[in-house]
């Protein structure tokens, strides 16, 4: 068997932040609707999944399966096939996925 492996083609939902209030409030708008919801960002409990924002930064904090992770302008959010959130930084999210056109999903 190779030790060498391709990444079958997937079609995920991403949403960039960039900045804007009413871009990060739809973000995690989308995130809260498609998981546990909001979270308590001082409790010492990690959630499963879900969004809030950090209070020392204003940034976004999504529990992931690797834990919850900051967002920060430029960063994508991404919902993986499963429906699982990450956070991947512009370059390699650039360097890794490619637009879809509408109805090619």
């Amino acid at each position: 068997m190779s030790n060498l492996f391709r990444k079958r083609p997937v079609t995920i939902e991403a949403r960039q932040l960039d900045g804007d209030t009413a871009n990060k409030r739809d973000i995690l708008l989308w995130v809260e609707s498609t998981t546990q919801g909001s979270f308590n960002p001082l409790s010492d409990e990690v959630p499963i999944s879900g969004v809030s924002i950090d209070p020392s930064d204003g940034c976004l904090m999504i529990a992931t399966l690797e834990g919850v992770m900051h967002a920060h302008c430029g960063d994508w959010i991404i919902r993986g096939v499963a429906g699982e959130f990450s956070i991947c930084c512009d370059d390699i999210f650039r360097a890794t996925y490619e637009p879809v056109e509408d109805g090619a999903a």
